[in-house]
This record gives C-alpha cells, sequence and structure tokens, in this order.
C-alpha cells in the first residue's frame, strides 16, 4: 500500500509534494508503535486524545498522519477526515488486503450468548472438516493457537492483522455493540451474521435500548452478497430486526416459534434441555449440550449456521457430544459432601435469571447467589439485577466486582444503598469477593448450590483476603480446603 492509496481511500487532497509510490509499513492509533513509514490515526478516546502524540508519531517517523483537526507538519503528510476511528478501519482493512473476503466469516452479536454461541459454531465448524478461528470475549484463536485476547472485538489494524494472518477455513466472531459503534470491525465482511438477543445493558455507553438496538444492527448490514442473517425472533429485539431487514430484502434464517421460520422451536423439555423442532418437512430433537433454556437457543442458533455450511444434523448432533465446557459459562464444580458450584459471567438481569432458573431446575434445594456490580458501568440495571437474584436465590450476598476508577468505600456504600432499597429480601453484604464466596459455600450443604455471577472466565483486577485470581481458583482452594477439613476429621 502506498501514499497515493491511502489519499484516494479517503478522498482527500494534500498540497504537500508527496512521493505517491511511497510504501506504508503499518497503522496504528498508538503512537508507541509507530515506526519508520506508518500511518498514525490520531482518534479521540475516552480518556485519552490521540491528537496530542501527533508530534511524537512524526518524530518516530510516521509518514501520513490522519486527524480530525485541521493539521499541517513539515515532517508528515496530514489528512484530515470527519471520523477518524472509520478511517482507521478502512486503512486497516486496505494495508492488510481485506482479509476477510478470502474466508468464510461469522459474525455473532447480541447482550447474551455471544461466547458460548461462537464456541458452539467453532467446534462445530471444526468436527465437520473445516479449520476455524476465533475472536472472543475469552480468546483469540489463529491457525490454532491461543493469543490473549484484550477485548471482546479487537482493534482495527489488530483485526485486520490477525484475519490475514489467519490461514483458517473460517473465523468466528463475537461482535459487541462498542466494537461496531467504534468503527473496529470497519472493512470487515461477513457471510453469516447471528443475533442472539437484547436486554438492558451497556446504556451508559449507548444512552438507550434503541440506540444499543441500532448499533447492534450493523453488522447485519455488513454482509457479503449472498449473505444471510441467523436471528432469534423469539427475542422480541430480533423479531423487529428480521423484519426490518426482510423489508430491505434481506436473507434471514429465522428460529423461533412462529410456524412459518426455517427453524420451528415447538417445545423444551427442560429435564435435559432437548428442544423438539421442525426443520422443512421433518420434526427433530436437538438437545443442548449445556444446561439451560438459553443454551438450547445458543444451540439452535449454532445448528442453523451449520446447515448453512452444508453440515447435516446428524454430523452436528454428534459433534456436540464432545463440546468441551467453556470457561466461566455455567461452569460446574462439584463439593464431595458439599455443594455443587457454578461459575458464570452472568452480568445482566436476564441472564442472572437464566442461570438461577437452571440452577433451580437441577434440583438445588437451597439456592446462594453471590454477586456485585462493576465501578462506573450502567448503574441502571443493578436494581433489577438484585431483584432478579431476590426472587429466585434463597439468599443472595452482594459483593465487589471490578471496581474499575471507583474506590474501595465507593462501591461499598452503593451495595449498602442498594441493599436498604431491598431490605425485604434476604440479602447481606459481604464486600471482598474471597470472604463472600467463602461465606457462601460453608453455609450451603449437599443438595445446595451456590451459584456466582459476574466475572466467569475474568481475574480479579484487585486484592482479597485469600491469594486467589479469580472465582474459579477460589472455589476450587476451597474445595481442596474442605477435603483436607474432612481428612483431618477422620483422622
Amino acid at each position: 500500500m502506498n501514499v497515493e492509496q491511502i489519499i484516494k481511500l479517503l478522498n482527500q487532497k494534500t498540497k504537500k509534494n508527496i512521493e505517491a509510490d511511497s510504501l506504508i509499513t503499518g497503522v496504528t492509533d498508538d503512537s508507541r508503535d509507530v515506526e519508520e513509514g506508518y500511518v498514525f490515526v490520531a482518534v479521540r478516546g475516552y480518556q485519552v486524545d490521540g491528537h496530542d502524540f501527533i508530534e511524537e508519531a512524526i518524530q518516530k517517523g510516521a509518514a501520513v498522519i490522519v486527524t480530525e483537526d485541521e493539521v499541517e507538519h513539515e515532517g508528515a503528510i496530514c489528512l484530515q477526515t470527519e471520523n477518524s476511528r472509520k478511517a482507521l478501519g478502512q486503512i486497516s482493512a486496505a494495508f492488510y488486503g481485506h482479509p476477510s473476503e478470502d474466508k468464510i466469516v461469522i459474525g455473532v452479536t447480541g447482550t447474551n450468548g455471544k461466547t458460548t454461541t461462537s464456541h458452539m459454531i467453532k467446534h462445530l465448524c471444526e468436527k465437520n472438516g473445516y479449520s476455524c478461528g476465533m475472536f472472543g470475549t475469552i480468546d483469540y484463536v489463529v491457525n490454532d493457537k491461543v493469543v490473549p485476547g484484550i477485548q471482546t472485538t479487537p482493534s482495527a489494524p489488530l483485526l485486520q492483522k490477525l484475519l490475514h494472518e489467519s490461514k483458517d477455513d473460517v473465523v468466528v466472531m463475537e461482535v459487541s455493540s462498542h466494537g461496531l459503534a467504534q468503527y473496529r470491525l470497519e472493512g470487515v465482511t461477513f457471510d453469516y451474521a447471528v443475533f442472539t438477543n437484547l436486554y438492558k445493558d451497556h446504556l451508559d455507553y449507548h444512552d438507550s435500548m434503541e440506540s444499543y438496538f441500532e448499533a447492534k444492527s450493523k453488522l447485519f448490514h455488513m454482509l457479503k452478497p449472498g449473505g444471510k442473517s441467523v436471528i432469534n425472533t423469539d427475542d422480541p429485539w430480533g423479531e423487529k430486526l428480521a423484519h426490518l431487514l426482510e423489508e430491505k430484502g434481506s436473507s434471514v434464517c429465522k428460529v423461533g416459534h412462529h410456524l412459518d421460520h426455517e427453524i420451528v422451536l415447538r417445545d423444551i423439555d427442560t429435564d435435559d434441555f432437548t428442544a423438539c423442532i421442525r426443520y422443512g418437512e421433518e420434526d427433530r430433537k436437538v438437545t443442548s449440550p449445556l444446561k439451560g433454556t438459553h443454551n438450547v437457543y445458543n444451540t439452535l442458533e449454532a445448528f442453523a449456521v451449520g446447515l448453512q455450511l452444508g453440515i447435516s444434523f446428524s454430523d452436528m448432533e454428534k459433534a456436540m457430544t464432545s463440546l468441551p465446557g467453556i470457561r466461566g459459562r455455567f461452569e460446574l464444580i462439584e463439593f464431595e459432601d458439599g455443594p455443587t458450584v457454578v461459575i458464570d459471567y452472568a452480568h445482566t438481569a436476564d441472564s442472572i435469571e437464566h442461570v438461577l432458573d437452571t440452577a433451580r431446575q437441577q434440583g438445588a434445594a437451597s439456592l446462594t447467589h453471590v454477586f456485585g456490580f462493576r465501578g462506573d458501568r450502567d448503574v441502571s440495571k443493578r436494581g433489577e439485577m438484585i431483584g432478579a437474584s431476590a426472587i429466585r436465590a434463597d439468599q443472595y450476598i452482594l459483593t465487589l466486582d471490578d471496581l474499575n476508577s471507583a474506590t474501595f468505600d465507593e462501591m461499598v456504600s452503593t451495595l449498602e444503598d442498594l441493599q436498604k432499597e431491598f431490605g425485604d429480601f434476604s440479602g447481606r453484604i459481604i464486600p471482598d469477593r474471597t470472604l463472600a464466596i467463602e461465606e457462601a459455600i460453608m453455609n450451603s450443604g449437599t443438595e445446595d448450590w451456590v451459584v456466582i455471577t459476574g466475572k466467569g472466565h475474568e481475574s480479579y483486577q484487585q486484592k482479597y483476603h485469600y491469594p486467589v485470581n479469580s472465582d474459579k481458583e477460589m472455589v476450587e482452594d476451597m474445595k481442596q480446603k474442605l477435603k483436607s477439613l474432612k481428612k483431618d476429621m477422620m483422622a
């Protein structure tokens, strides 16, 4: 890629005499990464403004500066654009040769179920002859190698770089509303786009559910010619999305109870979470490999994608029997002579409902729920989360999640205020997350369940009483302690 191509791409003009065939060696929006011949795109972030680092980028050898401000500098070609984030995506895609066009790309979006559905699709592909990469909340996987993930949807330069490096037949992406709103997926084209559901979340960023929906909807306008959407229409926002897409002539595979759908869901047996469905002229049964009604929907949408890829029902059913557990997604840890513990990423009222309902359906005699809230994140959903827990759990313990920029005292005060508001319910506060988990497990019997939500697979951001790094580590530590205690008592 050369300088002239960037100028044409952005539909810009420059008065500076340039060597139009000068090659570009890289693209970044981080001045620390700039090397000789790079394009530096100045992006206004939420804490840092890239425009403050233009001079540094030029000193490090940037050949082209893309900025939203009018800037002139002797050391580089300066191009002005209305939207730096969008320009960053466009330049990154062009620099790496639009790599999404050379493989099957599947995007999965929604409030809940993105990770589970993506893992299911990846597993179905790999068990049926496709090599498959994945970009998501837990990890990025490229050419069978795991690359540590920073955010659900990578930055535009990193995403395009990884797509370029990928030799996989298929790439599955969890697509976040933030990634779409911030143009991180600009220049990516999709063969299939999956919509799981939409619930109240991220309203500190999107302001309203309608705005949140509009951000998610962008994915379904990024399909390749002949591309297809897979949508759960039992979700009202999914039904709305399907209607809007069909009005525009887009191809949609609908999953839900409506009789005119491609996959008609007739009933769900909650004993083993088997769905009775109709596909074409056939009646079939599809069993979710993971517990929960919500996971039945995730399974059906994964199957819908598999069918578009030409994989048969029987081959998918066989593949699903070997699906490994997904870290932090209804992850079960059973204690000998103790409770059953579930670790789940659930961090919205509806996802808490699904997890607690599933635990109850599995026979929990008594149910204790441990959860908290992230500092500086969507305060509008906190009351609904407590309500969901109070109705379904026998007792709940409010504790800390990530503090972010909030202080310990601020979050404890927040928990106390919330608990006063919901004072009629059987809840209490233990700020230290490890002590909260210990308390829940120590006071639960062999027929009881403890559900810990909010962190899932994630590591702790702050130190607690016990020197562990995650909910799972704490639970495993408790398991060993109780085992040792029992051994000592029997000695």
